[in-house]
């Protein structure tokens, strides 16, 4: 078949011709963001390990650090060790801290580069009840750890605060504990249940507008610890008017991988910053749509930045958790790594019929970077599904 030129499976058991087009080019910034973004950055895994992906995760630390030298090299900050680096998905706590401490390290050969870094209580065995002393605990001891390799902290939602607690004051007291101890001031994240069912009720309430009030609660008391607050709960308007509530100097970075381009761009003076898993296979568009929006061209910034918005949608539909599959996928397709493994073998969360669809609204994007290579490499995972062979 021509270069260019690929038969992608439909429903119904078909396939159908596609080609795709030429790629969109997408410039550096050439000045200051007036955005604080940070793309939530995915691991690379190795697949000549011998040990078990479902037992351990066996990383490609120099695929990895290569991919975050990308990230800084286009403007982004890094959110390292995140749900996007299938944090509690295959890689454990031991393995969150080596990816933090090797990506701090490489930090600093990078003039300006930002990154922060997941914090939570993962050591934790998953399925035993705990106490929330034992959540204080367990945050103090991971907060320690990052600070300790001079990382700067991402305050990641609990699992473990979920099971122990018995309403908002234990998450208060919970976040009153460890918030003062902090060197630096750090990022809160309130992951909504869409992207991990065991995180519903956080905050004590399962209505969500409840939440928002003990969240915002416990930022008031400790603004003077509180850089931002990033939420993924996949919802504008919730996002908007906790915006509008935030204690002066207090940053919202939205989560929301539906409606991002309005969000970050904003209205009436009042914008949210960024800290966003589909910053990491769109990184290219978002760091030339923040370089529209920072010199003052807010229609370029819309767009380039809202044709990425039907592959995000794609990417993270229900089951949201399962995002991680697509954005290792992209990587896969424009060369970032040469292998489509994941930790935890991740890789077969999703359908081919989903990663046909993604490969077709990345290509409307103008995101695949060498349209001869992603065909190549779309064939080879369509042959393991036994299409064209």
């Amino acid at each position: 078949m021509p270069n260019g030129h690929i038969d992608l499976p439909v429903a119904g058991g078909r396939l159908a011709p596609y080609t795709v087009r030429e790629p969109r080019s997408f410039p550096k910034p050439s000045g200051s963001l007036t955005r604080v973004v940070y793309s939530a950055a995915h691991v690379v895994a190795d697949p000549w390990a011998a040990a078990d992906p479902w037992v351990d995760a066996a990383m490609d630390w120099d695929g990895t650090l290569a991919f975050r030298r990308h990230l800084w090299g286009l403007g982004l900050g890094v959110a390292e060790a995140m749900d996007t680096a299938q944090r509690g998905m295959g890689l454990g706590w031991a393995q969150s801290l080596e990816l933090i401490r090797r990506s701090v390290a490489e930090s600093r050969t990078v003039p300006g580069a930002r990154i922060a870094s997941g914090a939570g209580t993962d050591h934790l065995a998953p399925g035993r009840a705990c106490s929330v002393d034992e959540v204080i605990a367990a945050y103090e001891m991971q907060c320690e750890a990052i600070e300790g390799v001079e990382g700067n902290i991402i305050l990641m939602a609990s699992r473990a605060l979920v099971a122990a607690a018995r309403g908002p004051d234990d998450y208060r007291r919970v976040y009153g504990r460890v918030l003062p101890q902090l060197r630096h001031k750090a990022v809160l994240h309130w992951l909504g249940e869409m992207f991990d069912p065991a995180l519903a009720g956080y905050w004590g309430h399962d209505d969500h507008w409840a939440a928002m009030d003990v969240c915002l609660d416990v930022i008031r008391a400790h603004a003077d610890k509180v850089d931002g607050i990033k939420i993924s709960l996949l919802d504008k308007d919730k996002e908007i008017a906790m915006r509008a509530r935030l204690p002066e100097g207090v940053r919202m970075y939205t989560g929301d991988d539906f409606n991002y381009p309005e969000l970050i761009e904003g209205a009436d003076g009042v914008h949210s910053d960024a800290l966003l898993g589909i910053f990491d296979p769109i990184a290219t568009a978002a760091a030339a749509a923040l370089g529209q929006l920072a010199a003052g061209d807010a229609a370029g910034f819309r767009e380039t930045l809202t044709p990425t918005v039907p592959l995000s949608r794609h990417m993270f539909q229900a089951p949201t958790r399962f995002y991680k599959t697509g954005v290792v996928f992209m990587a896969y397709l424009n060369g970032h790594q040469n292998h489509f493994t994941m930790v935890g073998g991740q890789q077969s969360a999703r359908s081919m019929l989903h990663l046909a669809e993604l490969f077709r609204l990345a290509d409307a994007a103008g995101l695949l970077v060498e349209p001869d290579r992603a065909c190549a490499r779309m064939r080879a995972v369509l042959a393991g599904y036994g299409v064209g062979i």
